[in-house]
């Protein structure tokens, strides 16, 4: 923890130091391109890793803070290889700044000295500076100002990612695929490939039966190119980029189809289409069958009204006939 003169904490700065703050020249940040209206000046510490890693490039990142910063402020910084790297946090409130407790953590870990507080008007800064040089101190640096509540800034390093398609890439038994993997603008030392059917992943072996061929055009991808697929070959292919800060993967899900399967699909639908068919006919004989019948009903129905037609003329004219013979006699 540390703290301004006359404020809270055990290692207050001395006044000379602070002095020195005041008539140091004002260093410009490399990130956003801001000049901190008080500058920093060098610890022993600082000066022995500068000159020890001067041969490495600097890194400046910085975080601002207010006092009404409702949710801590996070920044994801990729690195690739060794470097300086110097944080600032700046932190902005109305209260005195005297109250204010500013304290570094590495995740969960209090990161003592090789840090410097400085203040101007209402803002409070603080810096950071150290060297990464392996993947041991890559992770979270995270400054606190510690005053009615406390407010934090992260800065999260890591290497850079892989990028592939998220999509499973489809294909059948006995053709050949090639996966792929590249790193976008960063170069990684090695590349290696696995393969994994379950939770275990087993190293792609090259060669192995003209099987797996492995090569890429550019420093930045690599290529798996597996020939003559099985099924046996299905499952996930993870991609692995070495940097000399650490690994970064990416995996691909590779699907092996038999040629029975779209077939199947194909036979399928022809099977609904025949099975539709087979209805449709069936429903237009069954209302033929039924038009016939109606129809033959209705003639029968006919026939039958002209012979009662026929039977009610006779009848009718029976007694006409004995009419007339009465009539002669």
């Amino acid at each position: 923890m540390r703290s301004l003169p006359s404020l809270r904490g055990p290692r207050a700065p001395p006044l000379p130091l602070l002095l020195l703050c005041l008539l140091a020249p004002v260093r410009r940040s490399s990130e956003d391109g801001r000049t901190p209206a008080a500058p920093f000046t060098s610890l022993p510490v600082r000066e022995e890793m500068m000159a020890k890693y001067s041969n490495l490039s600097l890194e400046s990142h910085n975080i601002s803070l207010t006092e009404h910063s409702n949710m801590p402020v996070e920044k994801n910084i990729t690195l690739e290889r060794p470097s300086n790297i110097e944080l600032t946090c700046q932190f902005m409130t109305s209260g005195d700044l005297n109250s204010v407790n500013v304290t570094w953590k590495k995740g969960d870990k209090l990161l003592e000295n090789n840090y410097l507080i400085n203040a101007t008007g209402s803002i409070l800064y603080t810096q950071y500076m150290f060297t990464i040089v392996n993947s041991e101190q890559m992770g979270s640096y995270s400054c606190f100002f510690e005053e009615k509540k406390e407010q934090r800034g992260t800065f999260n390093f890591k290497v850079p990612e892989l990028h592939e398609k998220k999509k499973p890439l489809i294909t059948y038994v006995g053709d050949s695929v090639v996966l792929m993997c590249k790193c976008q603008g960063c170069f990684p030392l090695n590349w290696t490939w696995y393969s994994s059917n379950g939770s275990v992943q087993v190293p792609v072996g090259v060669p192995m039966n003209n099987k797996y061929v492995i090569n890429g055009k550019n420093a930045n991808e690599t290529r798996l190119k597996i020939m003559q697929l099985s099924e046996e070959d299905q499952g996930s292919y993870w991609c692995h980029a070495i940097f000399q800060l650490g690994e970064s993967e990416e995996h691909i899900e590779l699907v092996v189809l038999s040629y029975w399967v779209p077939l199947k699909a194909f036979l399928a639908i022809a099977a609904e289409v025949v099975l539709l068919v087979a209805i449709i006919l069936l429903c237009e004989m069954y209302t033929q069958k039924k038009k016939k019948h109606s129809d033959d009903g209705k003639e029968f129905e006919q026939i039958e009204q002209l012979k009662s037609d026929d039977s009610n003329g006779i009848e009718n004219n029976a007694p006409r006939h004995r009419k007339n013979e009465s009539v002669g006699q």
